[in-house]
């Protein structure tokens, strides 16, 4: 199996005179789970839009195989790798099927005629997001979690070998928290893609992903495996918290338990 690279080279990252992140070079590791994490502000979704092509970087490059976005036809690209952004917005009254259709765009001719394989590609990623009896739902009609489902069911049809998702969990309950991230898992395992997201539930980070890349203030804090990163030093220094990292019960992955001023001096 072939991966696409995905990477950074002494990348800045500014909206208007501010810049966010400064000379930060980044290799995305290849057909693994990769959360970005890090406090408010510390620049993870600005990294993960110059990663799409949606921020022009004013220094340095984003790239896919050494060619630097930029240069790929927009095609291309969308063949390559899908974006989940945080909000992402439908027309209104469309009908889940025909969103889900969307993600095979990239994949159509000119005339965007629908070959067997188009329907079956989208059949088989409402199948995967058990998504399947929404198809004749509007979107409008979901709940937040069955959204976010039909979301992941369209990054699925568009077939990209990378995905990049910011804050896929976001207002979502536990469950259907689990079940985004299963679901990502299942993707990863089965197709070989590789997955970038953001998150802020460190715990969940940790356990579902193979790396994790700490931000701190537009820089690279630090990166590698789950419980090289997810340490107590890296809470006091990154978040400004005090907290005790254990081993998580289920998984075995780093489990953060934060401790708020009551319960440090109780704790000591």
């Amino acid at each position: 199996m072939t991966f696409h690279q995905l990477s950074t080279t002494d990348i800045t990252l500014a909206y208007g005179d501010r810049t966010i992140i400064d000379s930060l070079s980044l290799d995305i590791v290849p057909g693994k789970i990769t959360s970005i994490v890090g406090p408010n502000g510390c620049g993870k979704s600005t990294l993960l839009r110059a990663l799409a092509r949606l921020l022009k970087p004013t220094k340095g490059q984003a790239l896919i195989d050494a060619t630097p976005l930029t240069q790929l036809p927009g095609k291309e690209l969308a063949r390559m790798l899908g974006l989940l952004p945080q909000s992402p917005t439908a027309p209104e009254g469309i009908v889940v099927a025909d969103l889900v259709g969307r993600g095979r765009h990239p994949h159509q001719g000119l005339m965007g005629r629908w070959s067997t394989r188009d329907y079956q590609v989208v059949a088989n990623a409402l199948e995967m997001t058990n998504t399947t009896e929404l198809a004749e739902r509007t979107i409008d009609e979901l709940s937040g979690g069955q959204r976010q489902r039909v979301w992941i069911a369209m990054a699925l049809a568009q077939e990209t070998d990378i995905l990049l998702l910011d804050e896929p969990t976001t207002y979502l309950d536990i469950a259907n928290q689990l079940e985004v991230l299963d679901l990502l898992t299942d993707l990863n395992q089965k197709n070989g893609t590789t997955i970038v997201m953001v998150l802020h539930e460190l715990g969940l980070a940790a356990r579902y992903s193979d790396h994790l890349i700490a931000m701190h203030e537009g820089h690279i804090y630090t990166q590698g495996s789950p419980s090289e990163v997810v340490t107590e030093a890296m809470m006091d220094e990154v978040f400004h918290t005090h907290a005790r990292v254990i081993p998580d019960p289920v998984s075995g992955a780093p489990l953060v338990m934060p401790m708020g001023r009551h319960h440090i001096t109780a704790f000591h």
